[in-house]
């Protein structure tokens, strides 16, 4: 047996406690729980913000010692319209906002605004996994679950809208807040869009500088504005296209059992938060016209030609687009 001298032994003793500390490290790291920083597009005050919260927290509880979501802010951290980007680029590790921001990458985006389906029937019938796949390629995002699709929009405006001799809603010359998303729409109806960033809407409103918005209710009761918004225009049309978005280098990363756990809950939240949103959009609704607003409807085919032409606009605008997905989509995320 080989003795070593003093200073020798001293240095292997270290270096065989070093190697000791660092297998505990590891075998600390490899039990570690995965921890995902998140964003969201806006404000805490948002009633999808708040669901999107909800399911962070049925995360966290499911996925103690696991998986855990640390939702750190939202738009006063990086502008909402560029937190898919800030994902895409790893700057971000998740997030949870409306994929139509990233349109003018994606415009396949438009299959979530355009669908008249349950999340839960596009996930079964492969149309989720495809968004999936287009989300990746253009936008290099991993794609958890789609929020809230029962939350349509409906036109809100100050004043009472005319109507043409056929029933349908004449907006000529109205000015209405819009996004790229729903301006040929809203000039099919003869109204001029203008585009006014969300947290300044409530001031627009309030001076008057346009006429009206389309916007989901339930959104509309978080931020105010039903203040100034005396008419809603029945019936409300398209769905919501909110999401949650992974980096793909923080999901790759991610246990099985963390990836298992998000998937499993981001399921579960998609199918109650359609029924819970279906509930919420007739709440709001119910307690606006409780506080004044009044309902504009629009009637039977004129009715149906209204929320037709609000489709209508949206798919031709996908197919316009040149994506090869667009026909394959529409199959699965449309109904007609």
């Amino acid at each position: 047996m080989t003795a070593f001298p003093p200073t020798h032994r001293l240095r292997h003793a270290a270096l065989a406690l070093a190697a000791v500390a660092v297998g505990a490290l590891s075998g600390t790291a490899a039990l570690a729980e995965d921890v995902l920083r998140s964003l969201t597009a806006f404000p805490s005050s948002d009633n999808t913000t708040q669901f999107y919260s909800r399911f962070a927290e049925a995360v966290n509880e499911r996925g103690k010692g696991i998986v855990r979501i640390d939702v750190v802010g939202g738009p006063e951290i990086v502008p909402g319209m560029q937190q898919i980007e800030a994902v895409g680029r790893g700057v971000i590790d998740m997030t949870f906002g409306p994929i139509s921001y990233a349109l003018g990458s994606m415009p396949e985006a438009d299959a979530w605004v355009g669908s008249d389906l349950e999340p839960t029937v596009s996930r079964a019938n492969g149309g989720f996994a495809l968004m999936q796949k287009a989300a990746a390629e253009k936008l290099n995002i991993h794609v958890l679950a789609r929020f809230a699709p029962a939350a349509p929009l409906h036109i809100y405006l100050l004043e009472e809208p005319a109507r043409t001799a056929d029933g349908q809603l004449d907006l000529t010359g109205k000015r209405l807040r819009a996004s790229p998303l729903y301006n040929a729409f809203y000039e099919s109806l003869g109204a001029v869009p203008v585009s006014i960033p969300v947290p300044d809407v409530y001031t627009g409103l309030e001076r008057g500088t346009f006429d009206g918005l389309g916007y989901p209710p339930s959104a509309i009761e978080g931020w105010n504005w039903d203040r100034f918004l005396k008419y809603r225009v029945d019936p409300g049309f398209l769905q919501s296209d909110l999401g949650i978005y992974i980096a793909p280098a923080k999901w790759s990363a991610l246990s099985e059992d963390a990836r298992r756990i998000l998937s499993e809950v981001a399921i579960e939240f998609e199918a109650s938060g359609y029924t819970e949103w279906q509930k919420l959009t007739a709440d709001v609704n119910a307690r606006f016209e409780a506080n004044g607003m009044k309902v504009a409807r629009i009637e039977g085919e004129a009715g149906k030609a209204y929320v037709d032409a609000a489709h209508d606009a949206v798919w031709n605008r996908l197919k316009a687009s040149g994506s090869p997905y667009a026909d394959e989509l529409r199959a699965l995320y449309f109904s007609r």
